[in-house]
């Protein structure tokens, strides 16, 4: 895996840019696109030293896992997949697709059958925003990586 954007100077940790892109396209890639998550914040805490709870690495697979899968349902062609991290703290997962269609996005509903991935990808990360661009959209959200101290999960919302 190559760390784009990755310096190897004398900048402190927390000021240096660690990210990792890439294309997918198929339902075959969705579990490619989790593999490429796990194996970054693995890489971010082995290599770099960074924190990464047991919480924010399955947050992270499943917004990715979500993120993808929906691209693939209702996109025509690739998404990009960008995973990058933010002040030493957080990772902020961005998808991009050509798609112009912004998502749909239900509040709540116990009794709805389905359609809840948006849902819980919102009320676990710490952000979530969707852009349009020049061709297609592309949705951001960051998941802080470790957990506070008393054992809470950070940067979670309550639903």
């Amino acid at each position: 895996m190559d760390l784009v954007g990755y310096d190897e100077g004398q900048q402190l940790l927390a000021s240096r840019s660690l990210a990792v892109s890439a294309a997918f396209e198929g339902s075959a890639e969705i579990a490619a696109a989790r593999d490429m998550a796990r194996a970054f914040l693995a890489s971010v805490q082995a290599v770099h030293g960074l924190p990464v709870s047991e919480r924010a690495m399955g947050t992270v697979q499943l917004v990715v896992s979500e993120l993808v899968t929906n691209v693939h349902r209702y996109a025509p062609g690739p998404c990009l997949l960008t995973l990058e991290i933010n002040e030493g703290a957080a990772v902020e997962v961005t998808v991009w697709d050509s798609s112009t269609t912004l998502p749909l996005i239900m509040g709540p509903d116990p009794t709805r059958i389905g359609q809840h991935g948006l849902e819980l990808v919102m009320a676990m990360c710490r952000s979530f925003a969707v852009h349009r661009e020049p061709v297609g959209k592309r949705i951001q959200t960051t998941i802080v990586l470790a957990d506070d101290p008393g054992g809470d999960a950070a940067g979670s919302q309550v639903i």
